[in-house]
């Protein structure tokens, strides 16, 4: 029986390559064992990471609002959303060093503006997380499929790492607020918990 084969789609349903927006690609004497399937998997990457940030951006001002006000809650989503950001520029940065082209793209919103309690928020973040982490799992074997071993190891010292680490926060973060329940617990636990 013949095994599915996988196509590009199926994993980057939204891939789009400089080609794919009527951009026609110019010379470039530093792309070398570069694929496009490669260089359209950064550019989903890039807008993931950049929805990451918004979403993380959305979770940061509403924990800072005056009804809410868990400014610990804040802090940590403020500098997650800062960190996403900071991936997305550093995989602008190799696209462009690999001789590929960023295609911006709209991001999309959050899906919500108000995100309840920190345990809810907590593991929101947990799982755009993990879709973070697929996505860039999906893009190391496309790296592997086309023997980029480049981009391959880039990701692995780069990202993946990172991302197991964030995981693993978060998960205990959401944890211990199951543990400290709703109330005083939250309070504290945004006072004290993210030493």
């Amino acid at each position: 029986m013949a095994s599915k084969q996988t196509k590009l789609e199926d994993i980057f349903p939204f891939m789009k390559t400089a080609e794919s927006v009527g951009e026609k690609p110019s010379e470039t004497r530093v792309r070398q064992n570069f694929h496009p399937d490669s260089e359209a998997g950064i550019n989903v990457q890039i807008n993931l990471e950049l929805f990451a940030s918004q979403t993380y951006r959305s979770m940061a001002t509403y924990f800072d609002r005056d009804d809410v006000a868990l400014s610990g809650f804040a802090a940590f989503f403020r500098k997650s959303a800062e960190e996403e950001t900071g991936h997305a520029e550093k995989l602008m940065r190799y696209q462009n060093k690999r001789g590929g082209r960023v295609v911006h793209q709209d991001v999309k919103r959050p899906s919500m503006n108000s995100w309840g309690s920190g345990l809810e928020a907590m593991t929101a973040a947990l799982e755009l997380e993990k879709n973070v982490n697929q996505a860039l799992l999906n893009l190391h074997k496309v790296a592997l499929k086309h023997d980029d071993g480049q981009l391959a190891s880039f990701l692995q010292d780069e990202y993946l790492g990172e991302q197991v680490e964030s995981i693993k926060l978060i998960s205990d973060y959401a944890t211990n607020l199951k543990r400290v329940g709703p109330g005083l617990g939250e309070f504290l636990f945004d006072k004290h918990g993210f030493n």
